[in-house]
């Protein structure tokens, strides 16, 4: 433990801790208007939303309740059922209470800074102890006891300000270089999908409009060999088209269709998931799944699988579903849909660079999902060595420095130093 801190047990650095108003208990009735009262859905990346999906209640209500439950600038927030961990501080005294799904801290201000204690629950720490000590089988949550017996490195209150102020900069340093980076996975998925959807849509010098019913055929042959592979939609991937199951082979109880490398595969259950095959085997499948088979020398597979998982058709299909529980795509209406039908060379070219462009995506997504993830680790990083007093406090401290890694996507900030910590950050207000 660095010279000068200590530990203590979140007990002893509150006044009060405890849990909001239990509505169902007092058997509060709730309102268009009046009086609001928060739960974990108000909060969240540790700001408190005051416009999303109030709950209001009576003014005799509020006046009864409001003196514990009404929070005070300063308290931390601790979300503690179902949605375990989400945190914020109260920055402005406002009229709304909160609920029984939210721990509020009450602090020691000579003990312990509101935001230091927020960035602490924010920690990986915290959340492995919240996991490890959760109770509740539908719906998990912890305890005030447990809450209360969790340690806490405790510095003097300006080392406490000065770890927040450089916690803030990094962190703010890091959401940039994040938006970032998420800006240019979907840039690269709507490139894909741009490119693909003009295909589909710009005619060009002897292609044919045709019904998916002149092309191609569903296929539905009962399986009746053994020994070979099963697919269900459980195997397919969402959007991607990737195959996840195993070429292993496997029986199931249930009818199922056969089909070869000759067949793109249809997932009719809950079209809105986009589950298209294109078996590179000879298996069986779940009947929930359509073998489609193109003619030959008038349409490629490849050019109907891609056809099929492009989002324009995806949207179409699944307006044709019927049944609320289980909805289905109607594959009978699906004949119907129209498509540009290139002659079959031109295909196999279309199919040659939309398989080159979507492999150059795809590299892209990966390179731009992992950077995601490093910042994601670098943010965990800096919160372990905030706690354990070894961050570099003084002038010209990095991220990058203190966690050998880097910031980039024009988020890396030139030499941190500590500044007035930041007591009162703005919240959304009550509308009117």
């Amino acid at each position: 433990m660095k010279k000068g801190w200590e530990i203590k047990k979140i007990k002893d650095i509150v006044v009060d801790l405890h849990q909001g108003l239990n509505t169902a208990g007092y058997r509060i009735e709730f309102y268009d208007t009046g009086y609001p009262i928060i739960q974990t859905r108000n909060l969240e990346n540790g700001v408190i939303d005051l416009d999303e999906k109030m709950k209001f209640m009576s003014e005799a209500d509020w006046l009864l309740y409001k003196d514990k439950y009404k929070p005070k600038v300063g308290n931390v927030f601790l979300t503690n059922i179902g949605t375990i961990g989400k945190t914020a501080v109260v920055t402005e005294e406002q009229d709304y209470l909160i609920h029984w799904n939210i721990f509020i801290f009450k602090l020691k201000f000579d003990l312990i800074d509101p935001f230091y204690l927020k960035s602490f629950l924010d920690t990986p720490f915290c959340f492995d102890y919240y996991r490890s000590q959760q109770k509740g089988g539908t719906v998990n949550f912890i305890t005030k006891k447990m809450i209360e017996a969790l340690e806490i490195p405790i510095p003097p209150l300006p080392e406490q300000q000065r770890i927040v102020s450089i916690l803030d900069e990094a962190f703010a340093a890091i959401a940039k270089a994040k938006a970032n980076a998420e800006q240019n996975l979907k840039n690269a998925s709507e490139l894909f999908e741009s490119y693909l959807q003009g295909v589909f849509e710009n005619k060009g010098e002897g292609w044919e409009e045709k019904t998916l019913g002149e092309v191609c055929e569903y296929d539905k042959i009962p399986h009746d060999k053994s020994d070979l592979p099963y697919v269900g939609l459980e195997d397919i991937q969402s959007n991607s088209g990737l195959f996840i199951g195993t070429i292993e082979p496997k029986s199931v109880k249930s009818t199922t269709f056969s089909f070869s490398s000759e067949h793109v595969l249809y997932g009719r259950l809950r079209p809105y998931l986009n589950k298209v095959l294109l078996p590179n085997f000879e298996g069986h499948c779940s009947t929930e799944i359509f073998p489609i088979k193109p003619k030959k020398n008038v349409l490629d597979r490849t050019y109907l699988f891609h056809w099929l998982i492009a989002t324009e058709t995806m949207k179409k299909i699944n307006a044709t579903w019927t049944g609320a529980t289980l909805p289905r795509a109607n594959m009978n209406t699906v004949l119907d849909f129209k498509l540009i039908v290139p002659p079959l060379k031109t295909q196999q070219t279309i199919v040659r660079q939309l398989d080159a462009l979507s492999a150059e995506t795809k590299k892209l997504e990966t390179i731009y999902q992992q950077k995601i993830n490093d910042l994601e680790e670098l943010k965990k990083s800096i919160l372990q060595k905030a706690f354990a007093g070894e961050l570099n406090v003084g002038a010209g401290f990095t991220p990058a420095q203190n966690n050998n890694a880097q910031i980039e996507d024009k988020g890396q900030p030139q030499g941190i130093a500590p500044t007035k910590p930041r007591w009162i950050a703005p919240t959304k207000r009550i509308k009117n």
